[in-house]
């Protein structure tokens, strides 16, 4: 998650980027003010870019309530980065592999902004399971996928601050406190997460790499916390660490 200067002249583009970054799960559909607010725009400019978003069907504007919504050219854009992903492409058939071998949810997630981006999902062979959906963004910190990165990419946690959101109370709600679990996970060699994103589900992540060494993501496996047991939790970090090392390129 290294952040980079943005180049001189961009500003028009960075402020397009950012009102399409407004609109999320919680909120898919957001007036032409709560836009202007959101963006710390004034109404004039926040209208002429949703416009110039609207004429490339980036966002879509209801004739009824006048309110914005994601639209179907940025669909069709998820779609063809999602099928030019050389890391999806790779992880699926251990993703699968993952799902049937232990049975629980395999996931591939990415760093986005201040969280976790699953990229691709494979879900476990039980009636109970934990599902997130392809695009679900988590928080980076309550994560055992967010976890694995931070182990081994120092620049994100650097950008954690000091104070971390609560999900549950199992939630590491302070930096200094997740330095001390970092430091266990590189031990360890993969990362936990229980009861710390939401009460009643635990999982087991690892981070993955290209054949340079450069970390890309991590796969995590997750599901209802009394299948998660510490013994079990060992056992799927053992099968998470052979299938990383199967992510290489040259493997």
């Amino acid at each position: 998650m290294r952040k980079t200067t943005a180049p001189k002249g961009a500003q028009a583009a960075l402020r397009a980027i950012r009102l399409l970054k407004l609109f999320t799960i919680v909120k898919p559909e957001l007036s032409l003010t709560q836009v202007s607010v959101s963006a710390d725009l004034n109404k004039t400019t926040a209208h002429r870019l949703l416009r110039a978003l609207e004429s490339e069907s980036l966002v879509q504007r209801n004739s009824i309530t006048g309110r914005y919504s994601l639209g179907a050219g940025l669909m069709a854009l998820g779609v063809q980065a999602l099928s030019s992903s050389d890391l999806r492409r790779r992880a699926r058939p251990i993703l699968k592999l993952l799902a049937r071998d232990t049975g629980e949810t395999a996931q591939l997630e990415v760093p986005v902004q201040d969280g976790m981006l699953i990229l691709d999902e494979v879900t476990g062979r039980h009636v109970v399971t934990a599902t997130g959906n392809i695009g679900t963004h988590w928080p980076i910190h309550a994560t055992s996928s967010g976890k694995a990165y931070m182990a081994f990419d120092t620049n994100t946690y650097d950008q954690l601050p000091d104070a971390l959101s609560s999900l549950t109370k199992n939630t590491i709600s302070s930096k200094a406190l997740m330095k001390v679990e970092i430091e266990r996970i590189v031990k360890r060699g993969f990362s936990e997460s229980v009861d710390e994103l939401e009460t009643g589900y635990s999982c087991v992540g690892i981070a993955v790499f290209d054949a340079l060494g450069n970390i890309q993501g991590a796969l995590s496996i997750g599901g209802p916390s009394h299948r998660m047991t510490m013994e079990r939790r060992m056992e799927i970090g053992a099968a998470l660490k052979k299938a990383s090392g199967r992510l290489s390129p040259e493997y």
